[in-house]
This record gives structure tokens, sequence and C-alpha cells, in this order.
């Protein structure tokens, strides 16, 4: 993965973090995230630490959802088409 490509990824988890703080008005905690003290604008760091700070980041927010604060979302049948598109 380019160095690029992390950055953007990088920019889009912490764009999760404060999506799901503003729904909930809860802060998430990111203790481990926050220690690295790196963040997408760092674009002087290498590659080695900014993916380091994605697979950090990524785990603090699934730990967060699996521990039952973010909100569940349920999905019914009616909101996925059962019809298949096949090219001929």
């Amino acid at each position: 993965m380019q160095k690029e490509e992390l950055l953007h990824l990088h920019m889009l988890l912490v764009q999760v973090k404060k999506y799901y703080e503003s729904v909930n008005n809860e802060e998430i905690v990111t203790e481990k995230y926050d220690q690295l003290n790196i963040s997408p604008v760092h674009i002087h760091k290498n590659k080695i630490c900014h993916k380091e700070a994605i697979l950090t980041l990524g785990e603090e927010l699934v730990g967060y959802i699996q521990n039952g604060h973010a909100p569940s979302v349920e999905y019914t049948s009616g909101t996925v088409s059962e019809e298949v598109a096949v090219e001929n």
C-alpha cells in the first residue's frame, strides 16, 4: 500500500471516530492511539508509523463497538434487493 493510501485510510478512520462521537454524544477513548502522537496530517512520518496508527485506531474503534457502546443497526429483507443483475 502506498503512503498516500495509508494517509487517506488514516484520515477515514479518524472521521469514523468523530462521526460516532457526534452521533452518541460520547467520547471514544483511544488511549493507545493517542500515545502514538501521530495524526493523518503528519505526512512527514513514515509508512510504518501510519500503519501502526491505523491498526491501533481500528482496534480501539472495534473494541468500542463490541462493548456495546455503539447503537446496533438492524437490516430487514426489504432493504436489500433480491434481484440480481446478470450480464449477457
